[in-house]
C-alpha cells in the first residue's frame, strides 16, 4: 500500500513516543530503532484507512514486536560476557522521552532499566506503559489482550519488584554536580579514605565491557572495595593509556537522567559512567564501556558542544 502524505506524517509524529517506549522495553537504542522501523513496515502494509485509532494500533504493533525481542533477549543475556547494562542515552537524546515526573525520569535510569531485566516481558510492558507514559489500564489491557483486572495485578506486582530493588535518587542538579566534583577530587588524590567518605556503605561498581574491553565479571561491592577500584581507575598508567589508545578526557554530563562521567579519546566515547547519588552518598557506579553500545553516544557527542573536559588522564 502506498501511504499518503498525511499517513506518513501521522507515523512520523508518533515516532518519538514509539522510540521512547521501545528503548525502555528493550534497554537498547539500536534495537528500539529496529522495532520502530519494523512498526513502520507494518503500518505501510496495513489498510490504514480502516484503522480507527492509529496511535493505539501503532503502540500495539510496537509492543508485540518488543515482546518478541524481549523473549529472545533473555536467551542472549544468559550467554552475555560479564555484567549487562543498558545502552546509554546522553542528555538531550529524544529517545529519553518524557521527563516531567519522578516516575518518568526514573523509568529511563540505568538502575531501573537493570531492575526491569528481572521482570517478565508482560510485567515490563505494563510497568513502562503505565508508569512512564500514563496509559490507562484499559488501554494496556487492549494492547496485551488481557483483562483490565489482570493488567492492574501485573502492574502492582511489577511496581513492587522495582521498588524493592531501588533507592530513589532525586537530587537537585547543583548538589549532584558538587558531589561529582568532590568525587573527582577524591578519585585523583591517590588516597582511598576521601573516596570512602563519599560512598554509601553498600556502594557497588558495575562495568559492562561485553567481552570487547576488559571489565570485571562481578560487581565491586562495599565502600572500601569500590573506593580502591575507583582510585586505580583514575590513576594514570601506561598500560591503561595503551589500552585506550591515547589521552582520556573526562566530561561531567548527564546520561539516562543521572549525573554521568563521559570518557572520550580523540572525540570517541569510550565510557559512560552513571552515578547513583542518594542523600547518604554515592550508592552506585554503572559504567558502560562496551563499544557496540557507545556508537550512538559517540555520534551525539560529536554533534553537541560539551565544553572543556574537567580532567585529562595521560
Amino acid at each position: 500500500m502506498v501511504l499518503t502524505g498525511n499517513q506518513i506524517d501521522l507515523f512520523e509524529g508518533s515516532m518519538p513516543r514509539l522510540k521512547a517506549i521501545a528503548y525502555r522495553l528493550l534497554g537498547s537504542a539500536s534495537d528500539a530503532e529496529d522495532a520502530v522501523q519494523d512498526t513502520f513496515l507494518r503500518w505501510q502494509s496495513a489498510d490504514v484507512d480502516r484503522i480507527e485509532v492509529p496511535e493505539a494500533w501503532l503502540t500495539k504493533v510496537l509492543t508485540n514486536l518488543c515482546l518478541n525481542q524481549l523473549t529472545s533477549a533473555r536467551a542472549r543475556r544468559e550467554t552475555y560476557v560479564g555484567q549487562w547494562l543498558p545502552e546509554p542515552l546522553l542528555a538531550g537524546d529524544p529517545m529519553l522521552g518524557p521527563a516531567d515526573t519522578v516516575e518518568q525520569r526514573e523509568s529511563v535510569s540505568f538502575a531501573v532499566l537493570a531492575l526491569m531485566e528481572r521482570l517478565s516481558p508482560n510485567e515490563r510492558v505494563v510497568y513502562v506503559l503505565r508508569e512512564a507514559f500514563g496509559y490507562p489500564h484499559r488501554r494496556i489491557a487492549e494492547i496485551l489482550d488481557i483483562t483490565e483486572a489482570s493488567g492492574q495485578q501485573i502492574f502492582h506486582r511489577a511496581k513492587k519488584h522495582i521498588a524493592e530493588g531501588r533507592t530513589r535518587t532525586e537530587i537537585d542538579e547543583a548538589a549532584a554536580r558538587r558531589i561529582v566534583d568532590e568525587f573527582l577530587t577524591a578519585a585523583t588524590s591517590g588516597r582511598t579514605e576521601p573516596l570512602v567518605r563519599l560512598l554509601t556503605a553498600d556502594a557497588v561498581a558495575i562495568g559492562d565491557g561485553g567481552g570487547k574491553v576488559p571489565a570485571r565479571t562481578r560487581p565491586f561491592e562495599g565502600a572500601v572495595a569500590v573506593a580502591k577500584f575507583m582510585r586505580s581507575l583514575f590513576t594514570p598508567n601506561q598500560a591503561a593509556r595503551n589500552l585506550i589508545g591515547g589521552t582520556a578526557e573526562i566530561h561531567v554530563s548527564y546520561a539516562n537522567g543521572l549525573p554521568a562521567l563521559v570518557v572520550t579519546v580523540d572525540g570517541r566515547v569510550i565510557g559512560v559512567m552513571c552515578l547513583e547519588i542518594t542523600a547518604d552518598g554515592i550508592a552506585a557506579f554503572r559504567n558502560q564501556a562496551n563499544p557496540d553500545k557507545l556508537e550512538r553516544a559517540t555520534r551525539q557527542w560529536a554533534a553537541t558542544d560539551h565544553g572543556e573536559p574537567v580532567l585529562r588522564i595521560n
